[in-house]
């Protein structure tokens, strides 16, 4: 019946309109008759010319009423309460209307009849639209998919307002923990309780459970999502409560499940004083300013108010992007910070001393660095160079210019690196901490000095190389994952909570501390996939389960990599003020050694001295035990040419 109806809907709105006023002017006869019915019983004298002049006074009356109150002009589809208003009004209107012309034209008309006609054609006119909003909004379409929404408060009720209009989705139900909503119905949709998952999902063939749960905690939603793994259905959710009241999004603009959200890691308020005692109304420098770390402590930094920002990254593109996105976050912000773009390398304590200098540097957040472990295992020279000279050269820098503060940014593959990557990292922090010996002697002399201090920490959701987007993309296209072993587990942080974290460790240092960061626990990047995967609609393809969709393929350790990942070298470690920052004490080396190490290690990086280079990072105290040869794509094949040229000349005397 409904697709028959079709045609009416599709009608242009005059003509629409014109059938709504000859409809009204029928509901006025009949609320009429049927009021004169329900008075008298009978129609004795209601052929009377006199009702005849009344009714169709009446109808013009209701109509001009209703044209006045503009209910011609409302969309049936979107249906408000200020258009049942218009009713009872055009209504009352229209009951004292029949009043007025009987007693003009005399008519035999009861007293009682127009207090029986209002409430019948407000029933009339009043539930024939809302019949009809009904049956539009209701009526089947064509690719619509049944959805589920988990959340049955005011975030799902508006979710459910606004996917009536879509074309796409229709709610089945809504979900909820809450049990004193169980079996209710709200907005004309039914409540369920979270039992009644698996039989909703099979009654009506749900593909996509949508979450409207904001404000929830991140472990609450872990909990959530936990529930809703089980089944092969995709779940959405709306986006952030903060963004949806600061008008930055939708509630309709469904999103992917945060990683985040799979971690369930509830974010600890930052401590104001410890995010503002390095940074507000001083000068700061980020080094690798454009990266991921480093564009996250950007923007961290510039909401603590410093006077000067100053942006140093060897990428003039990086430089280019975050110096563009702080602007026009600036435009937004009742202060005013002078942001400046420099393009720059770690490997030149020239250009480092002298930006220090020229902008009177007081805290430095050395983020620059080379972290991604097989591109450094291929290109060790530059990784030795950039992560361990590159941290020496901007300390130093630091020290001559008379910085207050230093804080390197460091890793958890510093901890007993199996990786040229870990030991250049583990290399810088020994620099710091030697330095660190030496600033030390000079606080004691009451003489201006730098507070050295590192911040060590694991992965980072959706930093560059990270393995989320690279799943995320697999899945996309329907390809399979590919993971490096079934048993590989990481530690796992978002980047806005890395950065404040760190902001906050270095306000704390006093000289050469190792904080570590607690990262919670480790994940197994196996059940990752398998939750990214789950959480799409599709099922992971397994000799178990043939007809599955996406596969997980395992490739093998890359070079240098670990199994699982360390946070701390030995036990010596103590809590600090905030609860998810512990520090460390380590063994480190004296300034003497270092620096002799550090000139060896120099030697050995311009001779590209491979095995040299191997052999200084080995017996420095780094701990590092490489796991695979020496990967170094230059190096191999050079040594390659080599072997080649020397069975060449083997050959020839052979044949002499």
């Amino acid at each position: 019946m409904v697709k028959k109806l079709d045609f009416l809907w599709s009608l242009p709105r005059f003509y629409k309109r014109l059938i709504s006023l000859a409809v009204d002017a029928s509901f006025v006869c009949l609320a009429f008759t049927f009021a004169y019915w329900a008075r008298l019983g009978e129609f004795t004298g209601f052929a009377s010319h006199a009702i005849w002049y009344v009714l169709v006074g009446t109808a013009a009356v209701t109509l001009l009423v209703n044209v006045k109150l503009g209910l011609y002009r409302a969309i049936l589809r979107y249906l408000t309460f200020h258009a049942f208003t218009a009713i009872l009004c055009g209504a009352a209107v229209s009951a004292l209307s029949i009043t007025t012309f009987a007693y003009f034209f005399e008519a035999s008309i009861p007293r009682t009849v127009p207090i029986i006609y209002f409430p019948f054609l407000v029933m009339l006119c009043g539930g024939s639209r809302l019949l009809i909003r009904g049956l539009i909004t209701q009526s089947p379409r064509k690719g619509y998919e049944s959805v589920l929404v988990f959340g049955a408060g005011s975030t799902g009720r508006q979710l459910t307002l606004a996917l009536r209009q879509a074309s796409c989705y229709r709610v089945k139900g809504f979900i909820d923990h809450d049990k004193s909503l169980a079996n209710t119905i709200i907005q004309g949709i039914p409540v369920y309780d979270v039992t009644k998952l698996e039989e909703l999902i099979e009654k009506y063939q749900i593909e996509k459970v949508l979450l409207a749960i904001p404000k929830a905690s991140r472990s609450d939603r872990k909990k959530v999502i936990d529930q809703l793994l089980p089944y092969a259905v995709e779940v959405l959710t709306v986006p952030d409560f903060d963004d949806i009241v600061t008008g930055k999004a939708k509630v309709s603009e469904l999103q992917d499940v945060a990683v985040d959200d799979l971690l369930g890691r509830d974010v600890v308020a930052p401590v104001a004083s410890l995010m503002q005692a390095n940074i507000a109304g001083k000068v700061v420098m980020v080094t690798g300013a454009g990266g991921s770390i480093g564009s996250e402590l950007c923007r961290q930094i510039l909401a603590q108010q410093p006077s000067t920002l100053v942006l140093f990254d060897v990428s003039e593109f990086a430089v280019y992007n975050i110096d563009q996105e702080l602007n026009e976050l600036l435009v937004g912000l009742p202060f005013n910070v002078n942001i400046v773009p420099l393009i720059g390398s770690v490997q030149r304590i020239n250009r480092l001393a002298s930006t220090m200098k020229a902008f009177g540097v007081q805290t430095v957040y050395h983020a620059a660095a080379y972290k991604h472990v097989p591109l450094v295992e291929y290109n060790v020279v530059e990784g030795v160079r950039n992560n361990a000279f590159g941290t020496y050269y901007c300390a130093k820098a630091a020290i001559e210019s008379g910085v207050a503060s230093f804080v390197l940014i460091s890793t958890d593959k510093a901890v007993r690196p199996t990786n040229v990557m870990g030991a250049t990292k583990r290399m810088a922090e020994l620099g710091l901490q030697a330095l660190a010996e030496e600033e030390a002697k000079k606080e004691a002399r009451k003489e201006k000095f730098t507070r050295f201090c590192m911040v060590r920490f694991g992965n980072v959701l959706g930093s560059s190389g990270s393995v989320i987007p690279v799943f995320k993309k697999q899945i996309q296209e329907n390809q399979p994952i590919t993971v490096t072993h079934p048993d590989i587990i990481r530690y796992f942080m978002t980047i806005p909570e890395a950065a404040q974290l760190v902001i906050q460790a270095g306000a704390m240092g006093k000289g050469g501390d190792v904080f570590v960061l607690d990262m919670g626990e480790p994940v197994k990047i196996v059940d990752l996939a398998t939750n990214l995967i789950r959480l799409s609609g599709l099922e992971v393809k397994s000799p178990e389960n043939p007809n599955g969709d996406i596969e997980i393929q395992f490739t093998g350790l890359r070079p240098g990599e670990k199994l699982f990942e360390e946070l701390l070298i030995g036990d010596n470690v103590a809590k600090t003020q905030h609860k998810r920052i512990m520090t460390a004490h380590e063994r480190f080396l004296s300034l003497a050694d270092y620096a002799s190490t550090m000139e060896a290690l120099d030697k050995a990086c311009h001779d590209f001295d491979h095995e040299k280079v191997r052999d200084i990072l080995i017996n420095a105290p780094t701990d590092f035990q490489p796991t695979d040869g020496i990967g170094d794509l230059v190096w191999n094949a050079r040594k390659a040419q080599q072997e080649e040229s020397d069975s060449n000349v083997v050959l020839l005397r052979k044949i002499d």
